[in-house]
This record gives C-alpha cells, sequence and structure tokens, in this order.
C-alpha cells in the first residue's frame, strides 16, 4: 500500500509538473502541441524590442519573439529569434521587420511575406528592416525646423545687436527729423497737386483748345508734306548753289571795291581831283556856276535871235 501511494503521488507530481509547463509555456505563447520553427534575424538596433512581444503575418499573430542577444562575431550586431508557429508558407527572401503598433505600444515583428519560390526552413535568417517610430519619424521632420528656428534666433539676436548699435541716441533724432521732413515734403506734394489739379480745373478749356490747334497744326502738317518736301528740296538745292558759288571770292572783291571807294571818298573830302575841288573850292564852283549861267542865256538867245548866229543864203 504504501508503494501505491507513493507512486500516486509521483505520478500526480508529474502531470502536475506537465500541466504547470504547459500552462507557462502557453502563457507565453509558446504552444508544445502545434508546428514551431525557428527562424532568426539580425539588426544593428532593436528599438526597445524584447523577448515575448508578438510576431505577426498580415496582422494576425503567428508567434513571439524568443530571445534576443548579441552578436558573438560581430557585437554590433543583435541577433533576434523568431519562433513562429503554425505551417504559414514563409518564403525564403521574407522580411522581419520590427515596428510599433501605436504612438504607445511596444515594438513587433512583422514578417512580410516574399515572393520567392522558395520556402524558408527552420533555422533560416530572414531579411531584418527596422521602421522608425513615431517619435523618430517625429525627431527626423523637427530636426531641420529645429536646425532652421535656431539659426533664424541667432539671425534675429545678431540684427537685434547691430539695430541696437545702429538706433544710438543721434541716430534716433536723425530718424525723427527725417521723418518729419518726409512729412512736410509729403504735404507741399499735396498741396502743389491739389493747386495743380485746380489750375487743370480752371484752365481745361484753354488746353483742349491747345490741344485742338495742336492737332489742327499737325493735320495741316500732314496734308501738306508733299510741298513741305519741295521746300526743303527747294532749300537745299540753293544751299548746293550756294556751296558751290566762290562767295569768299565775291566778298572779297566787295570788301576790295568799299575799300577804292573808301580811298576816293577821303580825296574828295581832302579836296583832291575834280570832284573834290568841285566840293572843297568856292571859287571853282561860283565860275563853274557863272559859266552854266553864261550858257544859258547864249541858248536862250540863240533860240530868240538864230538869224544872228546863222545865216541862210539862198542861191
Amino acid at each position: 500500500m504504501k508503494i501505491r501511494k507513493e507512486i500516486k503521488v509521483g505520478i500526480t507530481f508529474v502531470i502536475a509538473t506537465a500541466i504547470l509547463i504547459w500552462g507557462l509555456m502557453y502563457l507565453k505563447g509558446l504552444e508544445l502541441l502545434k508546428t514551431s520553427r525557428t527562424f532568426y534575424a539580425v539588426y544593428d538596433q532593436v528599438n526597445g524590442l524584447v523577448a515575448a512581444n508578438p510576431i505577426s503575418i498580415k496582422g494576425m499573430k503567428v508567434g513571439q519573439v524568443k530571445k534576443l542577444y548579441f552578436d558573438p562575431t560581430n557585437p554590433k550586431n543583435i541577433i533576434v529569434e523568431l519562433y513562429v508557429l503554425g505551417d504559414y508558407p514563409i518564403a525564403k527572401n521574407s522580411c522581419a521587420r520590427i515596428f510599433s503598433s501605436s504612438l504607445l505600444g511596444a515594438p513587433e515583428v512583422e514578417i512580410i511575406p516574399g515572393d520567392s519560390s522558395l520556402m524558408a526552413e527552420n533555422g533560416d535568417t530572414l531579411k531584418s528592416l527596422i521602421e522608425a517610430t513615431l517619435g523618430q519619424e517625429v525627431n527626423r521632420q523637427l530636426l531641420p525646423l529645429k536646425t532652421k528656428a535656431e539659426n533664424l534666433i541667432s539671425s534675429i539676436d545678431s540684427i537685434a545687436i547691430i539695430v541696437q548699435q545702429v538706433l544710438n541716441k543721434n541716430t534716433r533724432e536723425n530718424l525723427v527729423e527725417a521723418i518729419e521732413n518726409v512729412k512736410q515734403t509729403l504735404q507741399n506734394i499735396a498741396h502743389t497737386t491739389q493747386n495743380l489739379d485746380t489750375l487743370m480745373g480752371s484752365q481745361r478749356n484753354n488746353l483742349s483748345r491747345i490741344i485742338s490747334n495742336v492737332e489742327s497744326i499737325s493735320s495741316n502738317l500732314k496734308q501738306n508734306n508733299d510741298e513741305i518736301s519741295n521746300i526743303l528740296t527747294n532749300f537745299s538745292n540753293i544751299s548746293d548753289s550756294l556751296a558751290k558759288a566762290r562767295i569768299p571770292y565775291t566778298i572779297a572783291q566787295v570788301n576790295k571795291a568799299v575799300g577804292d571807294l573808301d580811298l576816293v571818298l577821303q580825296k574828295i573830302n581832302r579836296g583832291e581831283g575834280t570832284v573834290g575841288q568841285l566840293l572843297s573850292n568856292e571859287q571853282l564852283y561860283k565860275e563853274v556856276e557863272k559859266a552854266a549861267r553864261d550858257l544859258n542865256l547864249l541858248l536862250e538867245d540863240i533860240k530868240k535871235n538864230p538869224t544872228r548866229y546863222v545865216k541862210v543864203s539862198v542861191f
């Protein structure tokens, strides 16, 4: 009876241990009664992936991460053992991708099936791929903005320092004075514009007549274009004739004649020559006058008494 009790206790202990082991394996996702395969993937980082994280194919859980450890031949790499249940066909060029299903969710492994006709076998190493987490993606997107913002803040700070140095008391006073001058100038321009507008309004009729006259003149010029062309041609011919004429020679002859005339007039003024004597010698003038008078009397007497001077005989 004693032996039977010990055997019962032993059998009960073995069964309880088996149930405990099976329960622990079930809780871990490792089912002993299903077909299972182990694959490997090598990563340079795992983004917080730990053992027992789920493995999925097309969103369906098919296993879990068994363990992770550094590659003994290359400590920079991390080897991840992938425990996959079932006999789902996995191509040899399939990829094991680490990703996060949500912002705060734990990283998982997704097996992306390949298109190879060769199937992966137990113990094969799959291609590895790491998808950046949302935080990493945000940091990657915000890093250029952060750099630009820092540069912008630095530039603004430099500009503020320069403005502070430039806009000292004298400069501020000069700017105020310049603004006042600009204001006064704008007022003057406004006043001038108003005066000009008033002048244009009052002289609108005159301006209209002036413009009408200018249009009439331009119309007349257009209508008499041929005549104007002929006049210009005639002027051109006259200028050509004048250019061909011996004008310098003619002017020289005129100057010489004027000079000779001046000499004659000077001699006359000095009483030289017959004309000069007539003009300057009063006695000669009187004698000439007397001779002319006597000649006149003689002519009158000849008219009155022709027979006294002319004798007419008839055979």
